[in-house]
């Protein structure tokens, strides 16, 4: 018997909780919404600048020498991640002063909005719920008397009935051979967090099927792709929740075409195009059959997504019993972020030392550095994450903030770093903060290699603390045999300011469970700083901007308008194109 790619049908209730959503938009936001703060006008915000002039000489040098249990009183342990906070230009008072802040910002009250399904996206009138994507069976969450937890489980069930298929060898191409390759055309939200996930638990990868990813609208990426598939064993996920994101429907459209070239038949596309989207018409138009298309809702943000559908790769690449370990840690962290106080809250803590560096010291990035070669696309995702989500300069009702939002996120794996931008960390002039990221056991163990790697870590965090002062400096070149007059010259070039804070997040390994838990306190953690900003952290209109002047551009760029652009610089590099663009 011929056997036929199959996924169980649409979700009931799916449309019904969509409607629900929609009157939910048209009642009133909750009045915390309703009334953003001036987060600047408040005692503890005064409090803390005060206590920033107090903490002007402050030395974590001096601060260790003098507490042999800082470092006891400045960790946490939770969810299966060790945090050491102890490097940080902080005291007990800097941190109950900070709660403080998040106690006045109402964060209580915030935290339950956001896990209630209140509408915490003001400018969109949506509930965030990519936390119910991550709940048990069982669990209830109702959004305006429609409780969403059937259909966020029966679309889990649909996963699990693809991945089984693919992992089994029944899904089968247009010459009955199983999927050996999956590709998923998606950018973005729908790019970024698989692709972290499914890289960084690369030791659980399932035999027999690999993941690919595509995002990028550039032809050089889609030919190096192409190069290494068949068709006949290629199963591509077409993942875009509108469904006429430009790159993924340029990049599906031009699989179409390739799948079609190789000797694939319109009649057989079911058997190699399947879709993430909330707009069932135009994968249809596509020629994506309906039962094809797996759901997204419009309450989980592209950044927040990977827990939901968009997914796929991911459970098609580690399997779905490491996919569920994957929510269940999320889970966890989320029952963290909800009951634990704040002063041992990990999102929270993590959350109010970026605004006191940022808001007080004036830093205006923040360094994200794993230690470990599977995590070395976290910087990508958490850059997204972080910069999409509180990138703004107005607050919820649309007033202006008056303090410096959003960090610029960078950063990069490992020992790496150490030889290109850990100069800047130590010896520039600006301060940034840094997360180390690190596990005690590596998966590939090579002699005494990981040994190496943890050392480095530590050492690295270690330096950014200490520094080298300018007598240390000098003693130490007079210990080489140098001349007092070289010792002279040469010292304050080696002089390291130190003082500079940093967090270390250490895990056993990077596991399912501990990379779910670390991600949602990434989320967390974005949340938290958002209402501290009184800013909405799930809308994303500056991105919007540069797709609909895009359009007008490339109109021009082909000659179907022929009318000048705004502004001079971009007329003319449109015609310097078109002078010299063959092909």
């Amino acid at each position: 018997m011929q056997s036929i790619p199959r996924l169980t049908s649409g979700v009931p209730g799916l449309f019904s909780v969509q409607k629900a959503v929609q009157v939910k938009r048209k009642t009133a936001a909750m009045a915390y919404y309703r009334t953003p703060h001036d987060v600047t006008a408040l005692p503890a915000w005064q409090a803390l600048k005060d206590h920033r002039q107090a903490m002007q000489d402050f030395s974590m040098r001096e601060a260790f020498n003098a507490d042999p249990q800082r470092f006891n009183q400045f960790t946490l342990s939770s969810c299966g991640l060790f945090l050491d906070y102890s490097k940080n230009l902080i005291n007990a008072e800097t941190r109950n002063l900070l709660v403080g802040l998040a106690n006045e910002v109402d964060l209580k009250g915030a935290i339950k909005a956001l896990f209630d399904g209140e509408i915490v996206n003001a400018s969109e009138g949506r509930p965030a719920l990519h936390t119910a994507l991550r709940r048990p069976v069982g669990d209830k969450l109702s959004v305006n008397g429609v409780n969403v937890m059937p259909d966020v489980h029966k679309v889990l069930n649909q996963i699990t009935d693809l991945v089984g298929r693919i992992h089994d060898g029944l899904w089968r191409g247009y010459t009955e051979k199983p999927i050996t390759d999956v590709v998923n055309i998606g950018i973005g939200g729908s790019f970024l967090g698989p692709e972290l996930v499914s890289e960084a638990l690369l030791s659980y990868a399932q035999k027999g099927v690999r993941c690919h990813y595509l995002a990028n609208i550039d032809g050089s990426e889609f030919h190096e792709l192409t190069q290494k598939l068949r068709a006949e064993t290629t199963l591509f996920i077409v993942s875009s929740k509108s469904f006429n994101t430009l790159e993924t429907l340029k990049n599906a459209q031009a699989a179409r075409a390739w799948y079609l070239a190789q000797g694939g038949s319109e009649a057989e596309l079911y058997r190699h195009f399947i879709a993430v989207s909330s707009n069932n018409a135009a994968a249809v138009a596509f020629g994506i059959r309906e039962e094809n298309i797996f759901p997204m809702w419009d309450w989980v943000g592209g950044r927040y997504s990977l827990w939901s559908a968009i997914g796929l790769p991911i459970a098609l690449a580690i399997g779905m019993s490491n996919f569920k370990e994957l929510l269940s840690g999320a889970y966890t962290m989320d029952q963290h972020f909800q009951t634990a106080p704040f002063e041992q809250n990990m999102p929270v803590l993590l959350a109010l030392l970026g605004v006191w560096y940022g808001n007080f010291w004036g830093a205006q990035s923040h360094a994200i550095l794993p230690y470990d070669h599977y995590l070395r696309n976290i910087t990508k995702h958490l850059q997204q994450l972080d910069m999409e989500s509180n990138g703004k300069s107005v607050r919820q009702d649309g007033t202006s903030v008056s303090t410096d939002t959003g960090p610029v996120i960078w950063g990069g794996v490992g020992c790496n770093g150490q030889h290109a931008y850990h100069q800047l960390l130590h010896q520039g002039t600006q301060l940034i903060p840094a997360d180390f990221i690190v596990p005690i056991v590596s998966f590939n163990p090579v002699a005494d290699h990981h040994q190496w790697l943890y050392a480095n870590c530590l050492s690295q965090s270690q330096a950014l603390m200490l520094g080298k002062t300018q007598p240390e400096a000098e003693a130490e070149l007079r210990d080489k045999g140098m001349s007092e007059e070289d010792v002279r010259k040469l010292a304050p070039h080696k002089v390291i300011p130190g003082n500079r804070p940093s967090n270390t997040l250490v895990v056993e390994r990077i596991s399912p469970r501990r990379l779910g838990a670390l991600v949602a306190m990434y989320e967390h953690k974005v949340f938290v700083q958002s209402v501290v900003w009184g800013i909405n952290a799930f809308d994303q209109w500056g991105v919007e901007l540069g797709k609909e002047l895009g359009k007008g551009v490339y109109n021009r760029l082909v000659g179907s308008d022929e009318s000048v652009a705004d502004d001079a610089s971009t007329q003319g590099l449109i015609n310097y194109f078109r002078g010299r663009h063959r092909g």
